[in-house]
C-alpha cells in the first residue's frame, strides 16, 4: 500500500509541475485517503486490537 501512495505522490508532483491541477488533486485526494487508512491499520495493530500472523 505503501507503494501506492508514493506512485499517487509522484503523479500528483508531475502533474502540479506540468499545470494539470485537477489531475494532481484526484492523485493527491487518493494519496490522502490511502495514507488515513495505513495510519489506522497502524494504530490497530499498535494496540493490539488487530494481529499480524
Amino acid at each position: 500500500m505503501l507503494k501506492w501512495i508514493l506512485i499517487l505522490l509522484v503523479i500528483a508532483a508531475v502533474a502540479g509541475l506540468l499545470g494539470m491541477n485537477s489531475i494532481a488533486g484526484a492523485a493527491m485526494t487518493g494519496a490522502k485517503i490511502l495514507i488515513g487508512i495505513v495510519l489506522i491499520l497502524f494504530l490497530l495493530v499498535l494496540l493490539g486490537i488487530v494481529a499480524i500472523a
